[in-house]
């Protein structure tokens, strides 16, 4: 678990690299420069920690590229404070990135090897979601609804509707729309049945399934 020097010089160059791709919001780009990417991911990919690219982490899913990563967080809005849900918790690398910006994270995940990993995984660096559930993220989590932001971190055929409905007013949904090719997509909450709807461009992420639990 060791975060060296040169870790820490990679990331400011990851740091450099997603700045020049259009990432502007200072505090997700400072977040991205503190997290030790190379603890989350499997030990044959830790050279390529500091890549923009996404690579396994097991139960046919991945750790997010970290341009995506703080693209989809950008888009959040997040301020300190504010309740997010997170679907597909993986690695728990874009946890830490919400939780650095100071979010009371709730997180999904039903892969139960990738859960039970990053549930103990975590807290050893220090990261503690509100918490973290082994369950159908297509259902979300009502008991705690609603939320200021909902984050889905796989490829979604469709809008789950619960997600919506569990978004408070002027919350933020931002999800990867599509089969096999997602469009980035954010949905704000103006009203009881009033959202706005927004679309930036293509993004490839693993699907999102359900009910395999």
């Amino acid at each position: 678990m060791k975060d060296t020097f040169k870790h820490k010089g990679m990331r400011q160059q990851l740091v450099a690299t997603i700045s020049e791709k259009g990432i502007r919001d200072e505090r997700v780009l400072a977040a991205i420069g503190k997290i030790p990417r190379h603890l989350f991911m499997d030990s044959g990919f830790i050279d390529h920690a500091y890549v923009d690219k996404a690579f396994p982490i097991g139960a046919d899913q991945t750790i997010s590229q970290p341009y995506t990563v703080a693209f989809q967080t950008e888009l959040l809005q997040v301020e300190k404070g504010d309740k997010i849900l997170e679907i597909g918790t993986g690695s728990g690398y874009q946890t830490a990135v919400l939780l650095e910006l100071g979010a009371k994270v709730y997180s999904i995940e039903r892969q139960k090897e990738l859960f039970k990993k990053t549930s103990k995984f975590l807290p050893k660096l220090g990261y503690r979601p509100k918490k973290l559930i082994f369950g159908d993220g297509y259902k979300g989590l009502p008991e705690e609804a609603p939320f200021d932001g909902i984050i889905v971190t796989a490829g979604a055929p469709f809008v789950p509707k619960p997600l919506m409905s569990q978004l408070a007013i002027g919350g933020r949904l931002v999800i990867p729309v599509g089969d096999e090719v997602q469009i980035m997509t954010l949905f704000i909450r103006k009203g009881e049945k009033e959202f706005e709807k927004h679309e930036f461009g293509e993004f490839r992420f693993v699907p999102l399934l359900e009910n395999k639990n």
